[in-house]
């Protein structure tokens, strides 16, 4: 898209759901399976939380400025959506095993 193209309302709402939205999803997602991965690993739960919770503020802020970086908008709503529903899943399957 060059710089002097006119971006619609329907896309541009369509990125700031995606920044906002998405990273949240993707942030909830990578803090479940950062948390049930330190658990597995043997760390207290406080301790893992704080971790998880500490990198979640750093990657929250690095994808809320990709979504509005990327070229692609369906890319950016597949890795930020479908990434973070993954991980949740890993996550979920993983702290049921600990």
């Amino acid at each position: 898209m060059s710089a002097t193209a006119s971006v619609s309302k329907v896309h541009l709402l369509s990125r700031v759901a995606a920044s906002l939205l998405g990273s949240w999803v993707f942030v909830w997602g990578s803090t479940t399976l950062g948390i049930a991965l330190a658990l597995s690993a043997g760390a207290s739960y406080h301790e893992a939380s704080e971790l998880a919770y500490l990198l979640a503020f750093l990657l929250f802020l690095v994808m809320f400025c990709w979504a509005f970086a990327a070229a692609s908008l369906w890319r950016v709503w597949l890795v930020l959506g479908g990434g973070g529903a993954v991980m949740s899943l890993l996550g979920w399957l993983l702290a049921r095993t600990v």
